[in-house]
């Protein structure tokens, strides 16, 4: 059988044109995902958007305080360093204290070594060392006379509008003369300030003698 190259090079020239679409459109394909690749800013990596969490600015012994309907201090929180973060408006506090003010009550002081205020304002995390203190309160026309009551914990969460300081961990309880240990934390409420411990409590109380300091 003789072999024609020149029906040979039509019969090629004839399949080339037939896939010549597929072609283009494979060519105009890759070129499209090269441009959207090139001109799509790379995605951060996990590490690189944590850096994101960066502070703004930075106050040593700052303040920061929030006043009721009348005008009154409600609260004031104090810290040796306060950082502020952009990304979250968030703010971690070094040697934290915060004051609280109830109405014709003792001021109760909450400290520790470590704080971070979400950016609502609205939780305060006490971590290291936290106590909850409040000053003998003697006796008023409303409320009764009450002793000094001092409360240790490694962490507390201040629920600011809630009037609440709660704590899941161990916590010591002294109140007067009374002492008190709880496994499982308590909840402390500053309008009517008291607490409520959870989980087992163990501890004795006491009543204070005639003329000992509460």
């Amino acid at each position: 059988m003789q072999i024609n190259p020149q029906r040979i090079k039509l019969s090629i020239w004839r399949t080339l044109l037939r896939l010549m679409p597929l072609l283009l459109m494979g060519t105009l394909t890759l070129v499209t995902f090269w441009l959207v690749k090139k001109n799509t800013p790379a995605e951060k990596s996990a590490v690189e958007r944590m850096r994101l969490h960066e502070p703004d600015y930075t106050i040593s012994n700052g303040a920061l305080s929030a006043l009721n309907e009348s005008g009154v201090t409600k609260y004031r929180v104090l810290g040796k360093k306060v950082i502020h973060y952009d990304d979250d408006a968030s703010i971690d506090i070094e040697t934290p204290r915060i004051r609280l003010f109830p109405p014709g009550k003792s001021p109760i002081t909450v400290k520790a070594d470590k704080g971070h205020l979400d950016g609502d304002i609205t939780i305060l995390d006490l971590i290291d060392n936290a106590e909850i203190f409040r000053p003998p309160q003697a006796a008023s026309a409303t409320e009764p006379a009450r002793t000094r009551m001092l409360a240790r914990s490694s962490y507390f969460k201040v629920l600011i509008n809630d009037d609440i300081i709660q704590t899941n961990k161990p916590i010591r309880l002294e109140q007067g003369v009374s002492v008190m240990n709880s496994t499982e934390g308590g909840v402390f409420n500053n309008i009517e300030q008291s607490m409520v411990l959870s989980g087992q409590v163990k501890g004795r109380i006491e009543r204070i003698q005639p003329g000992a300091q509460p």
